[in-house]
């Protein structure tokens, strides 16, 4: 399937995009802050140096138009590609992530191109055509978001508001995380990526944000050396056999997983999470990126949590 498909591709990062529509909205903290920026041009970020303001972005990553629009760069967005389901606002094309063609970015005369994967060598053919790019590769950690929307806001001549954004999220993460009542044991969890039983382990940007509750990844037994990028496929043996106490889902849109059909699988009513009714469906979107929105993610994750009697 596609998103495992591209799990392998960012090679330990998250996925670059759910397959489902937008989002509803999000905590409403995502917006950009007013104000001039103190940025100045010529500006460096990466391997990136602009002379001016770029007025003509296309971003061919969903995370990179989120942070974008959040930054309050949106208005010099001119093309975002067709897994950039949010902001709604956001011009949204036919341009694809998965298989780029310099020719049609090309045809949006862009002074700034974001990828969050150098498929096809894009990176090199639009060099050619003399595009600066910014390559911003699925996160690992938070830091890297951060830093990645940290370059953003300096070559959009958005710094300011960048820094307030990256700011605003440390604030509310580590907010939610501490409001989380201490307990004396660790809880196990299974996060699904698909029917198909892959998931994600620790080592991936997803099983970091997990890992801030101490919870257990019983998918970490599947790849303890990482030769499968931190994201293996598990059996339904084994998964029963590790009896999660917690189960995120995080196919509910692309591939119609919800508690219900969770419950119907064979033989998984053994297992805890599905006896206690502690399977939680995630948005797609917001689970497979790592913009502002993942202070929604940690929101959601720390709600499940603090229902788990201690």
């Amino acid at each position: 399937m596609r998103r495992v498909l591209t799990a392998v591709i960012a090679a330990g990062g998250l996925l670059l995009a759910g397959c489902g529509g937008g989002s509803g909205g999000g905590t409403g903290d995502d917006k950009p802050v007013a104000g001039a920026s103190s940025a100045a041009f010529p500006a460096t970020a990466g391997s990136v140096t602009l002379a001016e303001r770029p007025d003509r972005i296309v971003s061919l990553a969903p995370t990179a138009t989120e942070m974008l629009f959040a930054i309050g760069a949106g208005p010099q967005v001119v093309a975002v590609d067709d897994q950039s389901t949010y902001p709604a606002e956001a011009p949204r094309t036919e341009l694809s992530g998965f298989k780029p063609n310099a020719e049609a970015i090309a045809a949006q005369n862009p002074d700034l191109v974001v990828v969050s994967d150098d498929l096809d060598k894009i990176i090199d053919q639009l060099g050619k055509l003399r595009i600066p790019v910014l390559f911003a590769p699925a996160a690992k950690v938070l830091d890297d978001s951060y830093r990645q929307i940290g370059e953003l806001g300096t070559l959009t001549g958005h710094r300011d508001e960048a820094s307030a954004l990256v700011e605003r999220m440390r604030t509310q993460i580590d907010k939610i995380v501490k409001g989380v009542p201490a307990r004396s044991g660790s809880l196990s969890y299974y996060y699904e990526i698909d029917q198909t039983l892959y998931s994600a382990t620790s080592r991936t940007f997803i099983g970091s944000i997990l890992g801030m509750f101490a919870l257990t990844n019983v998918a970490d037994a599947a790849d303890p050396d990482g030769a499968k990028n931190g994201y293996p496929q598990l059996s339904a043996e084994a998964l029963i056999a590790a009896d999660p106490d917690l189960i995120f889902l995080a196919d509910s849109k692309c591939c119609g997983q919800s508690p219900a059909t969770v419950k119907a699988r064979k033989g998984w009513s053994a297992i805890t999470a599905v006896r206690e009714d502690r399977i939680v469906a995630l948005d797609d979107d917001i689970a497979s990126r790592w913009g502002p929105r993942v202070v929604d993610l940690v929101q959601a994750v720390a709600d499940a949590v603090a229902k788990v009697p201690a």
